[in-house]
């Protein structure tokens, strides 16, 4: 039996029925080593994802990169040839830019692309990167109220979000200032009955947290312990007990109480009904601060490895999310080197060119309309 299977409390002859804070009680510890366990998955999980990332996702990457770049001087080649229509020349014009800025997006440094981008678009690739930038700082000031200052300094797009920041910051700052005026200049005013009564019930929750430190420590005191090992030992199960208590992390106080024999499975059966209530209030705080991490932990795998905002993974299927977006990544390097071997065959590519047309129309179409 595990410790939370230990502190779980059952029905006894006298009180056939759970109270409803005892069923909140049960509830809150399950939620609680749920959430535990899947922390310790991301931990465990998360360095594993990251190794085979970088021995499968990488490479792929890279490749993909690689055949984009060799299909934006391919494109560039045939452009050089005289067998293309007038529109089929600014298909390809049009789609090697496209190529060549998603490229240049992503490393602006490769002199070569940036100066085959300016060869063929109408502006070339600094320009329209510090236009873009501009565009999202106007849309920035519109949508948030920020003023982001004057356009001088903006070329690029993270020139654009570190304004974004200094803007963010100086708006909390002066919200802060704000707000501090206001309080003091506001009277003082009795607090009502109901926030009273809330601060009573957190004052006397974490005065239940105390109480059961203070019976751990006066039982492993490792001063009180003459004997070398048991006094190890004591010292080693006090420093779990600081670090839970530092952490108002009530459920391991209870299962180290239960560990060294201090309660028994009844123990918190036979709590009254408002200690249970303090108890189940910091039970409760506990798990919103591991709701908390969790999202937080997800968040920044998904920024570290490139994935879309979201919530929701199990960090126990990130072998087949890897897969998947393995999969992904080989479907589209081998449609990148098909495209590369079909500009070998005229016939094809001006099918192909064909059909890239009418898909731009359909795109300038849907930008028009919205």
């Amino acid at each position: 039996m595990s410790r939370i299977d230990a502190l779980q409390i059952t029905p006894v002859e006298a009180s056939p029925a759970l109270t409803p804070q005892q069923k909140r009680f049960n509830s809150l510890i399950r939620q609680i080593e749920q959430a535990r366990r899947t922390l310790a998955t991301w931990h465990d999980s998360i360095p594993v994802y990251g190794t085979a990332y970088t021995q499968v996702l990488l490479p792929l990457q890279t490749a993909i990169m690689a055949a984009r770049r060799d299909w934006s001087f391919a494109l560039d080649a045939q452009l050089t040839q005289h067998r293309w229509a007038k529109a089929e020349r600014e298909t390809l014009r049009t789609l090697l830019c496209e190529a060549a800025g998603e490229l240049l997006g992503t490393r602006d440094d490769d002199a070569e692309l940036k100066a085959l981008f300016d060869k063929h678009a109408e502006v070339d690739f600094d320009t329209e990167r510090q236009k873009v930038a501009l565009a999202m700082k106007d849309l920035a000031q519109a949508v948030t109220g920020l003023d982001l200052g004057d356009d001088e300094g903006i070329r690029t797009e993270a020139d654009f979000l570190e304004r974004m920041q200094q803007g963010m910051r100086a708006q909390e700052q002066a919200e802060e200032a704000a707000a501090a005026e206001r309080e003091a200049a506001t009277p003082r005013r009795r607090k009502t009955a109901a926030q009273q009564r809330k601060e009573a019930e957190a004052q006397q929750a974490t005065q239940s947290l105390r109480e059961i430190f203070r019976q751990l420590a006066s039982l492993l005191h490792p001063d009180r312990e003459t004997d070398p090992r048991q006094r190890e030992a004591k010292n080693a199960l006090m420093q779990k007990v600081n670090q839970a208590y530092a952490a108002n992390d009530l459920l391991s106080l209870l299962e180290l109480q239960l560990q060294v024999e201090q309660i028994d499975a009844n123990h918190i059966a036979k709590a009254g009904n408002e200690r249970l209530k303090h108890y189940n209030k910091v039970l409760s705080e506990q798990l919103q601060e591991l709701k908390h991490e969790l999202a937080r932990v997800e968040a920044m795998f998904r920024l570290d490895f490139n994935l879309d905002p979201g919530w929701g993974l199990d960090p126990r299927k990130l072998g087949q999310l890897l897969e998947g977006h393995a999969r992904r990544l080989r479907a589209e390097l081998q449609r990148q080197q098909r495209d590369l071997l079909m500009l070998e065959d005229v016939g094809t590519t001006k099918r192909w060119l064909k059909r890239q047309q009418q898909l731009l129309r359909q795109a300038d179409f849907g930008t028009d309309f919205f």
